[in-house]
């Protein structure tokens, strides 16, 4: 009987020690995050007039996705747009974004989700205006209540620093004041929430000195920037190093050295062939083998610099006649689907990576 007891106690004990392993094991693991450095822009829920219905399918997306995660793409950054999740005051609409979600979750492809632009029915303000501060709360919250299962990254706007999206320009004081106001609440509704401030690429450092100078230090949690540099310029990586290095002297000099760097945008344009009319704004198009020289020059070095955790290249595909401008071929695959080079060069560096790993 006393036998009987010790094996009935040792049962239970393991079975408590397996229960309370697998549970802090499931616990540390957190599925909607992932060491992956390498991300790209996605555009994945564009089914607008104004961006020529770029996904008006789910197998578009599908479509998409599964060359992403055939590149080794590990995180994926798309617009939560606010008119589209808000179509009416209060009334919130998850439907297409729930789907596209989950065609990213089913590929484990990460989510960093950006929440931006005013909505239709706020016909009193510009798209690009600063947000009225309760409605923009209301809308973010909602969607980190709807999405904190498969999210946990939340970029609070697109380059609050240029003047095409943030209008008018205030040396982000509004900038900032919106953030001291929002990230709390995210925290509320999901601690676990990780809050990036919106991509700076505006005199990136001056941006950034201005954020801290504002009092917003402890208002969010990833330092993030978009270091765009013309690649046919002479040690054009230099030049992204020397904007690195002045974020990283920002950082330190208000002791936030701590903090992960990510680039949530770098990229250029790939053409076929190079013309004046499909120029961008740093001058000549790269033609698509040029482009694929910068893609292996980033993610071969940007990701060796400390503190930087993670490069989104942009864009995942061409948008042909969106931009009107070299701009429409960023894309590592064309428009059509097809891969360009930067694609090739893309996928063997991250399937690298993995093997070194």
């Amino acid at each position: 009987m006393k036998k009987l007891k010790r094996a009935v106690l040792a049962q239970m004990i393991l079975s408590i020690f397996l229960f309370f392993s697998l549970s802090c094991g499931y616990a540390q693991e957190d599925q909607r995050d992932s060491e992956n450095p390498y991300g790209v822009l996605g555009f994945l829920p564009w089914q607008h007039p104004w961006n020529s219905y770029h996904y008006d399918t789910i197998e578009k997306v599908e479509k998409a996705v599964k060359l992403m995660s055939e590149a080794g793409v590990g995180f994926v950054r798309l617009d939560f747009l606010w008119y589209d999740l808000e179509p009416e005051p209060g009334v919130f609409d998850f439907e297409w974004y729930d789907q596209v979600v989950d065609v990213l979750w089913a590929n484990d492809i990460k989510i960093l989700a950006l929440l931006h632009y005013n909505p239709r029915w706020r016909q009193d303000v510009p798209w690009n205006a600063p947000p009225d501060f309760d409605l923009y709360k209301r809308y973010a919250t909602a969607m980190v209540e709807h999405f904190k299962d498969r999210v946990k990254y939340w970029e609070i706007w697109n380059e609050p620093d240029e003047k095409t999206y943030w209008q008018p320009q205030d040396d982000m004081q509004t900038y900032t004041a919106l953030l001291k106001m929002i990230y709390p609440e995210i925290k509320k509704v999901d601690p676990s929430a990780q809050v990036l401030m919106g991509g700076v690429s505006k005199t990136i450092t001056v941006s950034l000195k201005r954020i801290y100078r504002n009092g917003g230090k402890d208002f969010f949690d990833v330092v993030n920037i978009h270091p765009f540099v013309d690649p046919l310029a002479p040690d054009a990586i230099d030049y992204v190093k020397g904007i690195y290095n002045g974020v990283c002297k920002e950082m330190a000099k208000y002791g936030d050295q701590d903090k992960k760097i990510w680039f949530t945008e770098i990229g250029c344009p790939g053409v076929k062939e190079s013309t004046r009319e499909n120029g961008w704004w740093n001058g000549i198009s790269p033609t698509e083998e040029q482009q694929a020289q910068w893609v292996d020059t980033v993610f071969s070095e940007c990701l060796k610099w400390p503190g930087v955790d993670k490069v989104f290249w942009a864009f995942f595909r061409d948008t042909d006649e969106h931009f009107k401008s070299g701009v429409d071929y960023f894309g590592l695959i064309r428009n059509d689907f097809t891969a360009k080079p930067a694609y090739t060069a893309y996928k063997r560096i991250a399937a690298e990576a993995q093997k070194e790993e």
